[in-house]
């Protein structure tokens, strides 16, 4: 079947700076009704920071909804910001998270977060010619701890589950996959 989904009409659920949860009241394209939810998130960004040793950046912190701890690479967003610039996104973020700056970006490519429950997207990115700065991290990061796995063992760590969260397994696959990655 082809088509779209027509928005009737739709009323706003909660709203803060980070999160919109909209109720729309919906017609398909076989004329039947039906209500969908839809969670407003804004754009973030994903960073795969290699280091020249061959080592990755990662972090870990603990992810309330889950009730568990999590190691995934550094990533985030802006609150209230739709229409910025997914590099400096990326950049705000890993400096944040690591105190760490690159020279060289390489945009992984845009990504749909949860196409079926959400209007989020979101950008890989491979951050290379890394230097340290002072990391600043927000309130809510305060449990947040570095973590620098080597590059030969992320894919180890992706297969056996200790690195499950999909943005950071997406983003690896992405520069695997462009060859960005040595011995991969």
């Amino acid at each position: 079947m082809s088509g779209t989904i027509e928005r009737i009409d739709g009323r706003m659920v909660y709203e803060n700076a980070w999160i919109r949860v909209r109720e729309d009241r919906t017609r398909r394209p076989d004329g039947t009704e039906g209500i969908y939810s839809v969670v407003e998130k804004p754009p973030f960004a994903v960073i795969l920071p290699l280091h020249d040793d061959g080592t990755v950046e990662m972090v870990e912190q603990y992810r309330y909804p889950l009730g568990a701890r999590r190691l995934e690479l550094p990533q985030g967003a802006l609150p209230d910001h739709h229409d910025d610039d997914p590099e400096a996104i990326a950049a705000r973020e890993l400096a944040e998270e690591t105190g760490l700056r690159a020279d060289r970006w390489v945009d992984l490519g845009p990504l749909d977060a949860m196409a079926g429950l959400t209007d989020q997207t979101y950008h890989g990115f491979l951050a290379t010619g890394l230097t340290q700065g002072d990391a600043a991290l927000e309130d809510t990061e305060g449990d947040l701890a570095r973590r620098r796995v080597a590059l030969a063992d992320l894919k180890a760590l992706i297969l056996d589950g200790t690195v499950r969260d999909a943005h950071s397994v997406a983003t690896v696959a992405m520069a695997a996959w462009r060859g960005l990655l040595p011995g991969w």
